[in-house]
């Protein structure tokens, strides 16, 4: 017994297509950790400049990002 000619193309087409998915999926794996490598040394840049920007200003200040303006962080009153 033998599959036809129509049967072991598309069975052939099929099992390409898989191995062709498979290796996109592995690249894109390998691509997620070189990207979470670099948010963690991002994270650990941010962190640090955080520190110092804590101890020459306090931790008590509000940064605006935008502006660069610094302000103190106003304690929110309840009642």
């Amino acid at each position: 017994m033998k599959l036809n000619k129509e049967e072991l193309q598309s069975l052939t087409d099929l099992n390409k297509e898989f191995v062709e998915k498979k290796v996109l999926l592995g690249d894109a794996v390998i691509v997620q950790g070189g990207l979470m490598q670099e948010v963690n040394v991002i994270r650990a840049k941010f962190a640090q400049e955080e520190q110092n920007l804590i101890k020459k200003y306090g931790a008590d200040s509000v940064i605006n990002l935008q502006s660069g303006e610094v302000t103190k962080n106003k304690p929110q009153e309840n009642g």
